[in-house]
């Protein structure tokens, strides 16, 4: 190499310069300032002009000879380096991130330059001193839609995952999506909304029943997940329907001894025949099997029992007066507002914006600490504290933690991390979904005080509404300034219609404020629980001056790695307040 002083208007951009994207104003005008002081201090890297030209196209310093131009140097010092096969895209990639790191955008366009320049992904590797999976997760960027990675460029990036499930949309998908989802300026993107519209549903290898046979009639062709840990058959197919006609095909042919396939329902539960129950223990020779698919597409059987066919005593079965009864000669009960189906989605409504808003609202430390109190009395929690005591529905706490442990076994952490962590733990374990994972009232108390009804979805579709009985949606109908219609049907179409431009309903029983009942009848169980705590001595608290010594190996516990805050971040779309 060599140094030369040369004038900055007689050198050429190089347009396989790495870092192409812009740099803020106020950069520019501190690093003019500087150069109008004290000229450049670092010379910029240029190269001799291939295909017999007698100029210097630069490596790297794009920014500091724009600046000395517009800063009125007539001559700059420049560093000739030799001339390279690549016409120094590697060079330039390498001074480049050295200097100041690059964007990911700018380094997937270094990347597919080198790429394109006979570069292996091993070789690109090895020269950056990067991961080959952070190469190949890169290169998922050349699917992303352009508009979507001028948001990256300015640092808001999505989390590998989310843009696992970005890359893999078409184009016409991603652009529908962003116009809907587009942040505003300044503002960072929801990308955790954008790739939940984004994704595909997928069926796995290790959950087919089936074999290569069946595979092939129903051409399934598998595609192998590159992120998925080494260790676990990550191979899946976006092609549903195959999948599924395949498993239920296995499934005929593989039927037991007193068994049938069962249907289910819109949420994935088998449904029994008429008056069966279902055996949770274990079956007898008499009781039935059931097969069916679960909502990941999996073989699952169901056993279930008959009830003994008996003889009417005496009379009618119909009862004396004669009237048909549906269950005890009872008066048939009215269709309810929302129907069991509609309670289910409005579960998952709002489950899913109860984890939004604990990812994204601002909340105050204050808040966070009750919300973190009050979770431990979910219905879906349960902590004992014996030797064989654990934590039961199916949260696991061992990775949060693990970001509050030094590698020396200590407790150590700022706020930033406590707040990431806590806010973590509470997406993991509050829900409002029906079944084992409900936290009850809890989840509704939290929504309420974080101001999750904001991040409830449009419900005016045609799938919830159906759920609505004559009234509820006359109701609703009334509330947006229609006129109900002479059949439900007419009611239901025109709600459709009023909601699917830019009027957004919420139904009243999807909003998070539980009823009073609700909350007395909560506080009135945690009365009973506690009871028997008053009757602890406190002889057996810890004093306070008492040095009491944690176990660090209970706290990361985990088999994940404690990974670092940006994992954690990234892993949930969590910004640090």
């Amino acid at each position: 190499m060599q140094i030369k002083t040369i004038d900055p208007r007689a050198l050429k951009e190089n347009p396989d310069r790495m870092r192409q994207t812009k740099s803020s104003p106020q950069a520019d005008a501190l690093m003019l300032a500087t150069i109008k002081a004290v000229g450049i201090v670092q010379p910029p890297v240029v190269a001799p002009e291939a295909d017999g030209g007698n100029g210097y196209i630069i490596d790297a310093g794009h920014r500091r000879v724009r600046l000395a131009i517009e800063a009125g140097l007539e001559e700059i010092e420049i560093l000739v380096a030799d001339a390279s096969n690549d016409n120094g895209a590697m060079r330039s990639m390498v001074e480049n991130s050295v200097r100041e790191a690059l964007n990911p955008v700018d380094q997937w366009r270094g990347i597919e330059r080198l790429v394109a320049l006979g570069w292996t992904e091993d070789a690109i590797a090895v020269a950056l001193a990067l991961p080959l999976r952070q190469i190949r997760k890169l290169r998922l960027l050349a699917n992303v839609l352009p508009a979507m990675l001028e948001q990256m460029a300015l640092g808001d990036i999505p989390s590998e995952q989310q843009l696992r499930i970005i890359a893999a949309a078409g184009e016409g998908e991603q652009k529908e999506v962003w116009k809907a989802n587009k942040p505003r300026k300044g503002d960072t993107a929801a990308w955790w909304t954008i790739a939940n519209a984004l994704t595909k549903k997928r069926m796995f290898a290790k959950d087919a029943s089936f074999g290569d046979d069946l595979r092939e009639a129903y051409g399934i062709e598998w595609a192998e997940d590159l992120f998925a840990p080494a260790d676990q058959d990550s191979r899946y197919t976006t092609n549903v329907e195959g999948f599924l006609g395949a498993q239920h095909e296995w499934m005929t042919n593989n039927l037991p001894k007193r068994g049938a396939i069962v249907e289910v329902n819109s949420w994935g539960q088998p449904e029994l025949p008429k008056k069966a129950s279902q055996v949770y223990g274990k079956p007898s020779k008499s009781d039935q099997a059931g097969l069916y698919l679960d909502r990941d597409g999996k073989v699952q059987t169901v056993h279930y029992r008959m009830p003994e066919a008996t003889k009417p005593k005496g009379g009618s079965a119909n009862g004396a007066d004669g009237v048909v009864d549906s269950d005890n000669g009872s008066t048939p009960k009215a269709r309810p507002d929302v129907t069991q189906k509609g309670q289910d989605m409005i579960g998952d409504f709002r489950t899913d914006a109860l984890h939004d808003a604990l990812s994204r609202a601002p909340i105050e430390d204050d808040m966070l600490m009750a919300i973190l109190v009050l979770a431990f009395a979910g219905q879906n929690v349960r902590v004992d504290s014996g030797a064989e005591g654990g934590l039961y529905g199916g949260v696991r706490f061992g990775r949060h933690a693990a970001r509050l442990v030094t590698e020396d076994g200590r407790l150590s952490f700022d706020m930033d991390t406590v707040r990431v962590a806590a806010r973590a733990a509470l997406i993991d374990v509050l829900s409002c979904r029906r079944g084992m994972s409900n936290s009850g009232v809890v989840s509704r108390l939290a929504g309420e005080a974080i101001g999750a009804d904001g991040y409830l979805p449009n419900m005016g579709s045609e799938e919830f509404l159906t759920s609505l009985s004559r009234q509820a949606l006359e109701s609703v109908a009334k509330d947006a300034g229609l006129e109900p219609g002479a059949r439900v049907r007419e009611t239901r179409s025109a709600l459709v219609t009023h909601f699917g431009g830019d009027a957004n309903l919420v139904h009243p029983s999807a909003r998070f404020a539980p009823e009073p009942p609700e909350v007395f009848a909560f506080l009135k169980h945690l009365d009973h629980d506690t009871g028997q705590q008053d009757e602890v001595e406190t002889e057996e608290a810890v004093p306070n001056d008492e040095h009491v010594e944690v176990d660090a190996s209970d706290l990361v516990g985990s088999d994940e790695e404690p990974g670092t805050l940006d994992d954690h971040e990234a892993a949930y779309g969590i910004a640090a307040e």
